[in-house]
């Protein structure tokens, strides 16, 4: 199964077979064992990543940083502003020139076209580290979290309250291709986008997984064995964030809505979080929180990415 990695692009996890993506999950697991262990796994000695950022990053820039230099490779940071794409370069004449330096690329931006171009004209792998339609790696981290604390992950139920932004576009894939069931509520106007919805449900016909999108928060609670949200503004939304405020406060995570969950749910965020707003300090901060843990998840399922594409 490793065998069929080598190489690739990880730009959507609708890319992936369900059997793949526990392939990717197992070696997290593997990974962060041996790390815990001490146990050395130099798997990528003498490797070299790109990672551009057109987009600020803690977890991303840490984890795939450090993720790289556990595995014996290289991390190299390329902020965009000081790459020639600021000068008006194309995207297909970059990705040409790093193939020639690099055995992989991970790129964090804004526009999915573009990280879709970079992989189209790169002869190395791309990896998409975050874009306003899809967040892959970080789900990834998310299953990991979910299967490390339930044990499992098909036939459990999920939750996704807030904005239908690119976390919630790639936990809908990601439930799907595993067999989780999840309910999306969202405002009217800010729900998921439907060709992103139609995917899922494609995916989902072969793993059983059930999808709903609806506009009640409790609706959507109900019976969750999960339960996740994100900030109401992204980055680039900033002049939104008022009026998402005002419209949002419905959805906020607190005790009174997630009474309506599992006794023994867990409360997952990708951070950063604004307490208060999108989920209240007693959730974030509480006994059902998996939030640190699914936090530094993000390394050991970027090694495992990175250890599969770039071997």
């Amino acid at each position: 199964m490793k065998e069929n990695f080598k190489g690739r692009d990880l730009l959507s996890l609708h890319d992936f077979t369900p059997e793949e993506i526990v392939t990717i999950l197992d070696l997290a697991d593997e990974l962060k064992s041996k790390q815990k262990k001490g146990i050395p796994h130099p798997y990528l000695a003498g490797k070299t990543l790109g990672m551009i950022f057109q987009k600020s990053s803690t977890r991303t820039r840490v984890s795939f940083e450090v993720a790289m230099y556990q595995l014996g490779g290289y991390a190299l940071y390329l902020n965009a502003g000081d790459l020639q794409l600021g000068r008006g370069e194309t995207i297909a004449d970059t990705a040409r020139v790093l193939s020639r330096y690099l055995d992989g690329i991970m790129i964090r931006t804004y526009a999915q076209s573009d990280v879709e171009e970079l992989a189209r004209y790169a002869d190395i792998p791309v990896i998409n580290g975050l874009t306003d339609l899809l967040h892959p790696c970080q789900v990834l981290a998310d299953l990991q979290t979910i299967r490390e604390r339930k044990g499992r992950l098909a036939g459990l139920k999920l939750a996704y309250v807030g904005d239908g932004n690119n976390v919630c576009h790639s936990l809908l894939i990601g439930c799907a291709k595993t067999g989780m069931h999840i309910s999306v509520a969202s405002p009217p106007g800010y729900q998921p986008r439907e060709e992103i919805v139609e995917t899922a449900r494609s995916d989902a016909l072969s793993t059983g997984s059930r999808i709903e999108i609806l506009t009640d928060p409790v609706a959507a609670v109900a019976g969750a064995d999960v339960v996740v949200t994100d900030v109401w503004a992204s980055m680039g939304q900033e002049q939104e964030a008022e009026q998402r405020q005002r419209v949002f406060v419905p959805y906020q995570v607190n005790e009174e809505l997630v009474r309506h969950a599992k006794p023994d749910f867990i409360f997952l965020h990708c951070l950063p979080a604004h307490r208060g707003e999108e989920v209240t300090p007693e959730i974030i901060d509480g006994p059902h929180s998996a939030v640190w843990d699914e936090a530094e998840n993000r390394l050991h399922a970027h090694k495992a990415v990175l250890a599969l594409l770039l071997a």
